[in-house]
């Protein structure tokens, strides 16, 4: 637009005396019509500043075509590999504002995670001073951007020699202008001199952005002047009409082309370039043609323009979308701190759902820039908030904990200061005991707790392995009680039962009874203890039984030979964790059935859904009484 207005004074001297020009002449005639059209002017000047800040930026068209992608949804290890691919496969000078957007995500989430260790190193009891954390992901971002760093020094080390370079070579055209007025040759030579100057200061490359203005202004005038001087060849100049009215006809079927895209962006970019090569490439043209073109040119304009605005208008809406659900995040987290939890389990429950809302922060996508820092500010307290009451509590748990583990040290101290005692009658006891008091003690801190059990069942291993390796050893008749079982065991697999259901019964128990009476086999061969059982198994099996009463007598039988065979009760102990657990699970079963049952409402009883579903609470139950059964009786062994 400054071509036109700057260039009109040469345009009407086709109306003047070449030794005189009117005072009434107005160099800047195109101001009523840019004043006509001043709500396009922010746009203009956008453009403008836009192209004098990339006059010393020659990444600047390499830069817009760079996908830009929603860092703020990326891990840290998406983004550490996005920014190592752009600083090996793009120009340093066209990723600056990429680098930057990674690198504030990068940061943030950073920041969170780093949070996030620091609270679990002061819940497992260490001291804030010592906290120290390392992360590969980190290392690696860490040396991807010193690497841009370097680059992107030795690009400004190499554009500030360049910058200052062409900076000389343009003045040296402004003052090579300046003499065309004055030599006395062929107008035809002077003009093919002054064409070649233009091409060299169109292909001299960027200036230092501060000095922009200044150069372009002077270059300008002294082409004013020359136009001035060149009204004296009229053939030349209107050549010259011609050719920059071909040229920006070009320019502007370009800008109407772009007007009908639909990427905006793209087309608003690219219409900065028509701009600038409208300004600085190009001269006047005709005066019959100046008004229309530029017209037109504007309006190509505006409807880019107009359409970019639409699209940050819906861009605007998501981002205020966005923000709502930050803020909605943000508020449930500040509802869970502010619940009464007074337990670990329930704390444990707060925690994971406060890292899921964490997780849906971050993914919530971006939220207005100028609220986007208030937003993070107010995140942060939140969570902050929650981890200074989680913190509360656990110290205070840490206490009782700390009190644990001291309760449970001095009992692993009295086992390993006794599992290489040989005095079996007053250690066994002793060590059964302590044992005992360790399942009574609570809990303590986490990093601990692995340890002290393995050295506390270490040490209990090892004794009761040595007590039972030295009583195979000493007695005999564990041997002879083998070798009495096996013979035992070969005579019952050909055992024929006879008589009435109760007299095969007695038999079986008696059975088992002259079974037990034989006494307790050696260690290394208490696997036959597990084919008696099955032999005996196959017995009852084969009997007119109720199958709970055949169950209670292999449940019988089977305590029988643990308790025979197990000197620290750890068999029983495990037998009586099993079957803890079924009346756990079986009852929960039975809760969900009739739950379920619940749900036939106005349905009759008949209804084979129902039938279903009542006989499978039926069955249940008695699974469920069956289990209890077996509990009650281990229950006596104690």
């Amino acid at each position: 637009m400054s071509d036109e207005k700057n260039t009109s004074q040469s345009e009407e001297l086709e109306n003047t005396n070449s030794n005189e020009i009117s005072s009434e002449t107005n160099p800047n005639n195109e101001q009523e019509a840019t004043n006509e059209t001043s709500e396009h002017d922010d746009v203009l000047n956008e453009i403008e500043e836009s192209n004098a800040e990339d006059a010393e930026d020659e990444g600047n068209k390499d830069r817009h075509t760079i996908e830009v992608k929603a860092y703020d949804t990326m891990s840290l290890e998406a983004l550490a590999i996005e920014l190592e691919k752009l600083v090996k496969n793009e120009k340093t000078q066209a990723i600056r504002s990429h680098v930057n957007s990674i690198n504030t995500e990068f940061k943030s989430k950073f920041e969170a995670l780093l949070e996030e260790k620091k609270e679990e190193f002061l819940n497992d009891g260490g001291n804030e001073i010592d906290f120290y954390y390392s992360s590969p992901v980190h290392k690696r971002f860490k040396t991807a951007y010193k690497e841009y760093r370097q680059k992107l020094n030795e690009h400004y080390q190499n554009i500030e020699k360049n910058l200052k370079q062409n900076l000389a070579q343009k003045l040296e055209i402004i003052e090579e202008l300046k003499g065309l007025i004055n030599v006395e040759e062929n107008i035809n030579n002077t003009y093919k001199h002054f064409k070649e100057l233009q091409e060299r200061w169109r292909n001299t490359g960027p200036i230092p952005r501060d000095k922009y203005n200044n150069a372009w202004n002077s270059y300008h005038h002294q082409v004013e002047i020359f136009y001035d001087f060149l009204h004296l060849n009229r053939d030349l100049r209107d050549l010259d009409f011609k050719h920059n009215l071909e040229k920006k006809l070009l320019i502007i079927e370009r800008a109407e082309e772009l007007a009908k895209k639909d990427d905006v962006l793209t087309a608003f970019r690219e219409l900065q370039e028509l701009h600038k090569m409208w300004k600085e490439e190009l001269g006047p043209v005709a005066k019959e043609y100046r008004e229309d073109i530029w017209e037109r040119f504007k309006a190509a304009t505006k409807t880019i323009n107009d359409k970019r605005q639409i699209y940050y208008k819906e861009i605007d809406k998501v981002y205020e979308k966005n923000l709502e659900k930050k803020l909605e995040i943000i508020e449930s987290i500040n509802t869970i701190h502010q619940q009464q939890i007074t337990s670990h389990g329930a704390w444990q429950k707060k925690i994971k759902e406060i890292e899921a809302l964490r997780e849906a922060f971050f993914n919530a996508g971006k939220v207005p820039l100028k609220v986007n820092e208030e937003t993070w500010a107010k995140f942060k307290e939140a969570v902050r908030t929650f981890n200074r009451k989680k913190n509360a509590y656990y110290k205070g748990l840490k206490k009782e904990q700390y009190s644990n583990l001291q309760k449970k040290l001095d009992l692993v101290q009295i086992a390993e200061d006794n599992k290489d005692s040989d005095d079996f009658e007053v250690t066994t006891p002793l060590m059964k005991k302590i044992q005992s008091d360790w399942k009574k003690i609570g809990h303590v801190p986490r990093k601990d707790s692995d340890k002290i059990w393995k050295r506390f069942k270490a040490a209990c291993n090892f004794y009761f392995d040595k007590l039972h390796a030295t009583k195979n050893a000493a007695n005999k008749e564990f041997v002879e009680a083998y070798n009495k079982k096996n013979a035992f065991l070969s005579t019952l697999k050909d055992i024929k039962l006879s008589g009435t259901k109760d007299e095969k019964i007695a038999t079986i128990k008696e059975k088992i009874a002259e079974w037990q009476t034989i006494g307790r086999v050696p260690n290394d061969k208490r696997y036959i203890e597990g084919k008696f059982q099955k032999t005996i198994d196959e017995l009852l099996s084969g009997l007119d039984m109720e199958k709970n009463e055949v169950e209670m007598i292999k449940f019988e039988n089977k305590l029988d030979t643990l308790s025979a065979a197990s000197d620290d009760n750890r068999d029983l102990d495990n037998e009586r964790a099993f079957i803890r657990k079924k009346i756990d699970e079986v009852k929960a079963q039975i809760n969900q059935l009739e739950n379920n049952l619940q749900f036939f409402t106005n349905v009759d009883d008949d209804n084979p859904l129902v039938k279903e579903v009542k006989n499978n609470i039926k069955a249940h139950k008695e699974s469920l009484n069956l289990w209890k059964t077996k509990l009650s009786k281990i229950k006596e062994l104690y």
